[in-house]
């Protein structure tokens, strides 16, 4: 062989090593605030609307209601009664599987407080917000008559981290299997399951005690019947089912621009380095998602339908599915990915992302809708 061939020597400089990965071109903050700019703009028309709708009808009813509060009994029974104060009696009423959904409501809560802490020490952050899941989860168990509480809190501890390290493991064997680099090593492992048995479970217990003793004690502003009302049929639109699908339109168009920015950050190796725009784009998303939950809510028990926890949840964290959808899209349009290791990785960690956002939205929105709910009854007189 000749070995006259001298290597070229390389143009690029030191201080120049990671213009490669930070490319200047790839944020283009003009197509970022053009972005958020819609994204605010959204917010304003929704905010807007939700007021005015919500305020003009509420007057009404109000109106309405104290009406019917100076007819006769007669006189109100051959009125025309309808609307959300005929479902009072029900409204407080405990949901279905509450052991579950206190559980997500609290895995939702320590989400978004882990979603404005640092990324990098992410795992850290999530086991140190351990008592966050507890309380709101505790208490909001409490308040709806649970008893069974340990479980309760075994359910809400290892939620998530079931959730990631299952998926994590399970990809780990398909790395090892093909001898990759991106393996994680057995003491990893074994560190993230200690985490989780002596941090995470430790502090979620410490949340739970307290939830349940400091504000765990049911205070609802109206009396809960005794036997469940009935629910009276409805137009097709408006059943749970139709509001579930349709709740998370509005949130994922929020984040649409800033998701691609994020999943090419994450699968082309681009360093992400804006993170004003995403805390930003963060508080957007919450009230775009509280406003449409509160909408959704209010016509759900306008049709006389009580089932709104529930609704108010996967409503807002249908978000998630909309965004899992736009990662087929994303994998199969933007990225060079091919045969199983890689598939798995990219459509594992984006299940457990869309998941974890699914769950945080829900908690948003069932907190929002449940301060709304609140209110509207405690400003109602109810014999």
């Amino acid at each position: 062989p000749d070995y006259s061939v001298k290597w070229k020597k390389s143009d690029v400089k030191f201080e120049d090593r990671f213009d490669k990965y930070l490319d200047p071109s790839f944020f283009q903050h003009r197509i970022h605030w053009f972005s958020i700019f819609n994204s605010f703009m959204m917010v304003i028309f929704l905010v807007g609307l939700v007021s005015m709708i919500l305020m003009r009808t509420l007057r009404k009813d109000y109106a309405r209601y104290s009406k019917e509060e100076e007819m006769d009994d007669m006189d109100r029974d051959l009125g025309d009664e309808y609307g959300w104060k005929q479902v009072h009696g029900d409204v407080f009423r405990p949901s279905s599987h509450p052991m579950l959904f206190s559980s997500l409501i609290g895995s939702g809560c320590q989400i978004f407080s882990v979603g404005s802490g640092m990324h990098s020490v992410a795992i850290f952050v999530y086991a140190a917000t351990s008592p966050v899941n507890g309380y709101f989860g505790g208490s909001l168990y409490a308040k709806q008559g649970g008893r069974r509480w340990i479980k309760q809190m075994f359910i809400g501890a290892f939620l998530i981290p079931a959730m990631v390290c299952g998926t994590a493991f399970f990809i780990n064997f398909i790395a090892m299997y093909y001898h990759a680099s991106r393996a994680i090593p057995f003491g990893t492992m074994v560190a993230v399951c200690c985490i989780c048995f002596f941090v995470i479970l430790p502090l979620n217990l410490v949340g739970t005690i307290l939830g349940r003793n400091l504000s765990g004690q049911p205070n609802f502003p109206c009396r809960v019947n005794a036997v469940p009302r009935p629910i009276p049929e409805k137009k097709w639109f408006m059943e749970p089912a139709v509001i579930v699908c349709l709740g998370g339109i509005l949130p994922f168009g929020s984040i649409f621009i800033e998701m691609y920015f994020i999943f090419t950050s994450f699968w082309a190796y681009k360093i992400y380095y804006v993170y004003g725009f995403m805390m930003l784009v963060l508080v957007i998303l919450c009230i775009v998602t509280v406003c449409v939950t509160i909408v959704c809510t209010y016509f759900l028990l306008n049709a006389e339908d009580y089932r709104w926890q529930w609704t108010s949840f996967l409503s807002a964290a249908s978000t998630a599915v909309y965004v899992y959808m736009y990662s087929f899209y994303y994998y199969f349009f933007k990225t060079k990915m091919y045969g199983l290791f890689q598939t798995s990785f990219y459509f594992g960690y984006m299940a457990v992302f869309s998941t974890s956002l699914g769950i945080m939205c829900g908690a948003v929105g069932y907190v929002g809708t449940s301060a709304f709910v609140r209110k509207i009854y405690t400003n109602v007189k109810i014999d």
